[in-house]
């Protein structure tokens, strides 16, 4: 009765949703013959568009790769913060829990649109929104990692003498490292999709040469772009794969 009631529940909800959105269904068949027309005026790629991306394209790798390292460099003594057995005290416990929940509930745009108002257009805004971003990210998951780790070493280095400090270093941190390099890897597989869109809200990369050809209907040009981010999230993800089958 419980499942059954629970099915009910979840369709209702549904159909609510469905009713309060007001969708059109019209759209839905009307798709099909839209979605031909855009791909017959994309089609060929402009080839010749292609060497003004090139930039753009490093760029965003660039933003990318550097709000990564930031964030994973931050990220470390937040985790450290948040881990129930490693923060000093409770307080400590509840800044490291919201730097990680303010983090990671805004999403990349947002914080984009923020830093572009603080920083200016730009990679630097794009570079601290990544940064930003995934500090939540890789603290929460590396801070669960902390929680599970092994005391008999911890144990062993306090046994030395060893200071606070001490123990995190030669403890704590070897520890967790194998964890800390694949969640690393992992996140910047994904700061690389998102680098791609924060153009639209003008946080440098590619994602300002893509909508600006949306915007002058340059179809071909913006066939171009979709291959040229294609091609570079095709290659993160090989090195990505790569790189945490090595920390394995």
């Amino acid at each position: 009765m419980k499942r059954v009631a629970a099915f009910f529940v979840a369709m209702g909800t549904v159909v609510v949703s469905w009713l309060h959105m007001g969708l059109d269904v019209q759209y839905i068949r009307t798709a099909p013959a839209e979605l031909l027309d855009l791909a017959v005026r994309m089609f060929p790629p402009d080839w010749g568009y292609a060497p003004e991306i090139v930039v753009p394209l490093l760029e965003t790798v660039h933003i990318a790769v550097v709000g990564t390292i930031i964030a994973l460099t931050a990220s470390v003594p937040v985790a450290f913060l948040a881990a129930k057995n490693t923060t000093p005290n409770r307080i400590t416990y509840a800044i490291g829990k919201l730097i990680v929940t303010v983090s990671r509930s805004v999403h990349v745009v947002i914080w984009a649109m923020v830093f572009v108002v603080m920083f200016g257009p730009g990679a630097f805004a794009g570079m601290v929104a990544i940064a930003v971003r995934s500090v939540g990210f890789v603290a929460k998951l590396l801070g669960e990692e902390i929680e599970e780790i092994g005391f008999d070493q911890v144990e062993a280095i306090r046994a030395t003498g060893a200071s606070s400090s001490q123990v995190l270093l030669y403890s704590v941190i070897p520890q967790i490292k194998p964890a800390l390099v694949g969640i690393g890897v992992y996140r910047w597989d994904i700061n690389v999709r998102s680098a791609t869109i924060l153009g639209a809200v003008g946080a440098g990369g590619i994602g300002v040469q893509l909508f600006n050809s949306v915007d002058a209907f340059r179809w071909s040009a913006v066939l171009t772009i979709l291959i040229a981010i294609l091609g570079i999230v095709l290659l993160s993800e090989t090195i990505s794969a790569r790189a945490r089958a090595m920390v394995r």
